[in-house]
Parts: C-alpha cells; sequence; structure tokens
C-alpha cells in the first residue's frame, strides 16, 4: 500500500455541482472547460483555421454517458460554465433539440457545437483510465489542436502529458498515505483527528481555521437544500425508465409513524433518497465522495442535525473524519465505479458515514472505533457491481444509498458497542482487499451497463 502523503484537500471530495454522476457531468465539464480555456491560449493562425470541435468518448463515458449526460456537461463547460454555479434546469435543455447548435469561442471566431460533435465512441481506446475524453479543435479532417482527459470519479480529472504534482512538495504537517500512519501521528504527537486533519487543510489550501469551518458549513448546507428539495420535489425522474420519485411519500409515511420504533428508519430513508432523486433529476448535489453516491452522507448528516440535534461543531468533526476515510480509498484503491464497480462508490460513501456518525457520538474522537466503522462499512460492501439500467443514475443507485447508509449507521453500532479493539481487519487492510477486487471484476460490472441489473431494463 502507498505511502506517498494524501495532498487532496476536503474540498476537493466534497465537491459542489450538477448530478447524476460526478465522473459523467462535473468531471467532464471541468474538462470541457479547461479545453476552452487552452484554445483562447492557442496562436492566432491556428485559430483561424478552425472550423469545428470534436468530443470523442471512450469506455464507461461512452457506454453510459448518454444516461448520465455527459454530453450536456461538455457542452456547458465549452460554453464557460462551471459545476458549482451552474442552473441544473438550464443544463438540462442543453442538447434537447438536436437541430440546436451552441457557439464556442475560439479566439474572434464562434465555432458551432452540436450533437454532431459529439462522438460515443464504442472502439477499445488504450488508456490509463477506463472514463477517457479526447477533445480535438479541427480544419476540416486535420487535427489542429488536442487535449486527453480522464474522469477519475468524484468529480477529479487528469490531463494527459501535464505534469504530476510531486506530493512531497506540498508540505502539511502531519503526512499521511494509510490510517496505520494516520495513528502513529496521533499517537506520537498527542493530537486529536480534528486539530490534525484541520492542520493539513489549513497548510493545503491556506484557509484559516475559521475559514475551513465556514466552507465546511456550506457544504453541509449545500447538502442538506438537496434533500429539503427532494422531500418537495414530486413526480417522474428524467430519461427513459419513468422512475417515481419515493422521498416525498416515505417523508409524509415517517411523520404519520412518529410513534412507531420504525420511524427513525423511514426517515433517514427518505432523506437518503431524496437527496439521490435529486441527483438523479441532474440538481445541485455535493459528491461524497461521488454523485452517484451522493444521498448517504447528506441523509446521515440531515439525520444528524434534525433527529440527533448534533451542534456545527460536532457535525464538522463527524465531516472532516468522513474525509479523512474518503481520501484513504481514493489514495489506495479508488472511488470511481468504473475503476471499482459501486463498492468504490457507495461502498466508501457508507465508510465515510459510519465514520461520520461514530466522531460525532464520541467527544474525544477515538481513531479506535472510527476505524472499525469504516472498515466494517468496507467490508460489507466488496464485490458490489455498478450496474445501472438504462445508464441512468437511478436504478440501483437511489435505493443503494439509503442503503448505504442503513449499513454505515449499522457499522457505527458495531463499532461503538465496546469490541472495536476487537476487529481482526484493519482499515487499511480491507482497502488493499477493495483495490484486488476491483482489479479482478470483469469491465461488464463497472459502469458500462452490460451485465447484471442492467440486463432486466426490457422488464422496467
Amino acid at each position: 500500500m502507498s505511502t506517498i502523503p494524501i495532498t487532496t484537500s476536503v474540498f476537493d471530495l466534497f465537491k459542489v455541482g450538477p448530478g447524476p454522476s460526478s465522473s459523467h457531468t462535473i468531471g467532464p465539464m471541468k474538462a470541457a472547460f479547461d479545453f476552452r480555456e487552452r484554445l483562447a491560449q492557442l496562436p492566432t493562425d491556428i485559430q483561424q483555421q478552425a472550423d469545428a470541435i470534436h468530443v470523442h468518448l471512450y469506455g464507461s463515458l461512452s457506454a453510459t454517458g448518454k444516461g448520465h449526460g455527459t454530453d450536456r456537461a461538455i457542452v456547458a463547460g465549452l460554453l464557460g460554465w462551471q459545476p458549482e454555479t451552474t442552473d441544473p434546469d438550464a443544463l438540462l435543455k442543453l442538447l434537447r433539440d438536436a437541430s440546436v447548435t451552441y457557439s464556442v469561442p475560439v479566439g474572434d471566431r464562434l465555432i458551432e457545437v452540436g450533437p454532431q460533435q459529439i462522438h460515443f465512441e464504442r472502439v477499445r481506446y488504450d488508456s490509463p483510465y477506463h472514463n477517457t475524453m479526447v477533445l480535438r479543435l479541427a480544419s476540416g479532417d486535420q487535427t489542429l489542436y488536442s487535449e486527453e482527459y480522464y474522469s477519475i470519479g468524484g468529480g477529479f480529472i487528469i490531463r494527459k502529458g501535464e505534469p504530476e504534482i510531486d506530493p512531497t512538495s506540498l508540505s502539511v504537517p502531519y503526512p499521511y498515505g494509510t490510517m496505520g500512519e494516520l495513528k502513529n501521528h496521533l499517537k506520537a504527537s498527542k493530537i486529536s483527528l480534528d486539530d490534525l486533519l484541520m492542520a493539513n487543510e489549513m497548510a493545503l489550501t491556506g484557509r484559516t481555521k475559521a475559514e475551513v469551518s465556514q466552507r465546511l458549513d456550506q457544504i453541509l448546507d449545500f447538502m442538506h437544500k438537496a434533500v429539503r428539495r427532494g422531500l418537495r420535489h414530486k413526480g417522474i425522474l428524467p430519461g427513459s425508465i419513468k422512475l417515481s420519485r419515493k422521498a416525498p411519500i416515505l417523508f409524509q409515511q415517517a411523520k404519520g409513524m412518529s410513534q412507531s420504533s420504525d420511524s427513525f428508519l423511514i426517515f433517514l430513508n427518505a432523506y437518503c433518497l431524496a437527496a439521490s432523486e435529486e441527483n438523479a433529476a441532474g440538481g445541485i448535489v455535493v459528491t461524497a465522495p461521488t454523485s452517484g453516491a451522493s444521498g448517504v452522507i447528506p441523509g446521515l448528516t440531515y439525520l444528524a442535525k434534525h433527529h440527533f440535534h448534533y451542534d456545527r461543531p460536532t457535525l464538522r468533526s463527524g465531516m472532516l473524519a468522513a474525509a479523512a476515510i474518503g481520501f484513504l480509498v481514493k489514495h489506495n484503491a479508488s472511488i470511481s465505479g468504473a475503476e471499482m464497480g459501486c463498492m468504490g462508490e457507495i461502498g466508501t460513501a457508507s465508510a465515510m458515514g459510519a465514520a461520520f456518525l461514530t466522531r460525532c457520538a464520541q467527544p474525544v474522537g477515538d481513531i479506535g472505533p472510527i476505524e472499525a466503522a469504516a472498515e466494517i462499512g468496507i467490508e460489507h460492501h466488496l464485490g458490489m457491481t455498478c450496474d445501472p439500467i438504462g445508464g441512468y443514475v437511478q436504478i440501483p443507485c437511489i435505493e443503494r444509498n439509503a442503503m448505504g447508509a442503513v449499513k454505515a449507521y449499522n457499522a457505527f453500532l458495531l463499532a461503538t458497542s465496546g469490541a472495536a479493539s476487537f476487529q481482526k481487519i484493519s482499515l487499511d487492510a480491507v482497502i488493499k482487499v477493495m483495490k484486488a477486487t476491483g482489479r479482478d471484476m470483469s469491465t461488464k460490472y463497472k459502469e458500462t451497463s452490460e451485465a447484471g441489473l442492467a440486463l432486466s431494463a426490457t422488464e422496467c
């Protein structure tokens, strides 16, 4: 397992943007925006020759990109839109009419882009990542300029040929790449988990402690707005499945069963479905760690705030603990459904949610139960396939968010039962197993809609 230090910001893990898939919408939008910026810097003679922009999608972006809205996200990025400030209603209107094209500035010229310029390639492409995009500026059949991008999950992108930042050049006071190394710092420095994560975040971003806290509050607000919108909105989700929203019905049912022991779980299910249904509808959500898993932690944090009545500082502490688990999985395995299957998305979110609940429930923030809770969360998602019907983040994705949250809650209960020290499998070990499982899993079960539940589309 890598011991290169983690240099990811909390706010790179928790990103705000439109659904339904961070790797298929937020990542491609960012890549297209970057390409637009690079076109503006080209020599004038190259800009003057251009008459077309072509986008070629490979891997899962090709297999399920249409259902995920990848084409719309790319057009939005080329138009200069950014994930956090995108109007989701305007995004959904893009490419609705196949005859409409969109003007992209290249120097002092405008290049028209429409559905004909976005190519869902079905051929195998030699690439180090499953989700690959090639964007080309062309003059007839001649390529004048091109860039290749990889969407690696959670809205993170890599541009081919871009010099990798040496993690060791980013100085953090407590460098760690594994849970073992994190625990060593906590013990040797006699520092709390909150203070360690906060110190690293401040060093990485240059934010003050107050600024980090304020941004964490904003992220929680974005999450809870998605939950509230989902509890309000009724009707049918976009796409050919014609799936009805369930969250408002469950929420009303839970309110009518306030004296029942089942109401707690129904509330939790309603909150998770609400955020996940907003994601499926292309609404603004928070990657946690991905858009496909953006119902788990919002549902749990909404529950923690409104049912357990945790205050803001406690919720922030829980979010930092959740981020630490997300960092470790991303750093040592992957949070991408195209790389790991659904265990990389819901499995990671469940582990992060379990860590969140455990940290909130214990004032001292003992790392033992937090690690145990996260390990249990991942262990019981190992091998989970990513097989969305029709390429939409709807079936089984929406209900999986609710199931992931329930597993997170149970992992929290198991880890805080007084038996955390009896846990035989470490978090580092289960992440290593997760990576091996993802590597061995057939590509058919990794966000391609070629197997599993995806084959039952004719019954829907």
